[in-house]
């Protein structure tokens, strides 16, 4: 398989005119961001960075942050993209167990990078004049394209992804070139993106749904639009400045769009792709976005940062709730709640973990330096997700919640999910969360946390009004 640096050129080879990066004024052609990838990989080099070690990133979405990426898929140097918004103590376990050798920072990280004394120990590569730096990104830029560098192999790893979780220290998630390529080629696919698409890369690159984007836009010689902080004005302008023709966005950004005053369809006709990952999209907010912008193709994509898909559904509106069927790259399976062993495997129907097999092309090895993690996620072969579900009696997966977020009541299993999803459909209810409180009678009882529409609470003002009227 190639690495990516080979992927790069290929688009470079293939469309050297068309547009492949905006970032407000800055509009660059995939020759002229080749250009600028080779320098900025070439001032790597230069500072002594070499292949295999690890650079910190803390950016935005900005086009020096999608060139930083590229730049290290042509160096063999691991980048590991963090949030911008990490807290002190965050940043200086990150570099500590990364064993970062640089960071590259703006002003609105600055904060974070001086109150972290591991991240003041090593070089650091300033954007916008940050201060704390020990030379600028403009240093980099200014560098000699080095056209006898040697290129990765598909085997070297490609970056490193810090994944939360639900508890405990953050989890690093090492991801070689051929495993982010054959994630790219399989987002591609499942979302049926043709040569020439365009994309809001308003997904954060410390993210795996930001990297995707990014990279799958390079396969099919797209446009990444970079959208550094959200907002969902800016962000209709957006699209309808760069006619946008796909988004994938996590459903929070979704809903923020159709809230904006200045939603206009006219003005989103270019899109004609939807994915969502990150979270599930519950039945009314489909709905809505269905009748937005009747999308061509409506993909719900269900996956992690460790394997990048794990199931998709294309039909996200057709069937709500649906996660679809396993990737192309994938095979997952249900196993029960109780049990170690990936061969315990539920009937239809009945909930159970939702287990990956590691083979697959897309699914990492392991997470850094965290043995105690591998112990609990990664057994005899397979990754257990965390994740509960279940098959219908068409084979399609539904995600019901988090092993640890089951709410148990009178001995039976219920999901928030499924609650959720029934309650979003009521014309008064603008966002729900659904939970489990405890109860003496039967264990946990559920409760619903329901956010009216900004109709419906005025109405409820009005008349609070109008009946303490009548009352004096």
């Amino acid at each position: 398989m190639l690495d990516l640096g080979r992927t790069f050129l290929q688009s470079v080879e293939r469309s050297p005119h068309a547009l492949a990066i905006v970032d407000g004024d800055l509009k660059l052609s995939y020759a002229q961001w080749l250009t600028r990838i080779q320098s900025v990989a070439a001032g790597l080099l230069d500072l002594g960075l070499r292949p295999g070690e690890r650079l910190l990133a803390i950016l935005q979405n900005r086009w020096e942050m999608a060139t930083l990426h590229w730049a290290c898929q042509f160096t063999g140097i691991v980048i590991v993209p963090l949030n911008w918004r990490a807290k002190p103590d965050e940043l200086d376990y990150c570099v500590r167990d990364a064993d970062a050798k640089a960071l590259i920072f703006e002003p609105v990280s600055a904060d974070a990078v001086l109150g972290s004394p591991a991240a003041l120990k090593i070089l650091r590569i300033a954007l916008d004049g940050a201060p704390h730096s020990s030379l600028s990104f403009d240093t980099l830029m200014g560098a000699a394209p080095r056209p006898d560098s040697v290129l990765p192999e598909a085997d070297d790893v490609s970056l490193m992804l810090y994944t939360s979780g639900t508890t405990g220290r953050p989890k690093g998630v090492p991801r070689r070139h051929r495993q982010e390529r054959a994630a790219a080629l399989a987002h591609v696919a499942q979302n049926l993106y043709r040569r020439g698409e365009r994309t809001l890369g308003v997904m954060p690159l410390y993210h795996t749904m930001g990297v995707r984007s990014l990279l799958a836009m390079a396969l099919v010689d797209g446009l990444f639009v970079c959208v550094r902080r959200w907002s969902p004005s800016q962000t209709l302008q957006a699209i309808a400045d760069h006619r946008v023709s796909c988004l994938y966005l996590v459903p929070t950004l979704y809903h923020d769009l159709l809230a904006d005053p200045g939603f206009d369809a006219l003005r989103v006709r270019s899109v004609t792709k939807l994915g969502f990952a990150g979270a599930a999209m519950n039945d009314g907010l489909l709905k809505r976005l269905e009748q937005a912008f009747h999308p061509e193709l409506f993909v719900n994509h269900y996956g992690s940062s460790e394997v990048y898909t794990f199931s998709v559904e294309q039909r996200a509106a057709g069937k709500p709730g649906s996660a679809g069927r396993a990737g192309f790259n994938t095979r997952l399976r249900l196993v029960r709640l109780d049990t170690n062993s990936p061969d315990a495997v539920v009937a239809p129907g009945e909930e159970g973990q939702i287990i990956v097999e590691l083979r697959g092309d897309e699914a990492f090895e392991g997470y850094w330096n965290r043995d105690d993690a591998n112990a609990k996620s990664l057994r005899q072969g397979w990754y257990f997700t965390g994740d509960t579900g279940y098959f219908d009696a068409e084979g399609d997966l539904f995600v019901s919640g988090r092993v640890d977020d089951m709410i148990i009541s009178g001995g039976e299993n219920i999901s928030p999910a499924d609650i959720e999803s029934v309650l979003s459909l009521h014309p008064a209810v603008d966002e729900v969360a659904v939970a489990g409180l405890p109860d003496p009678r039967w264990g946990q009882k559920v409760v619903a946390f329901v956010k009216p529409h900004d109709d419906v609470e005025q109405r409820g003002k009005s008349s609070c009004q109008q009946t303490s009227s009548v009352s004096t």
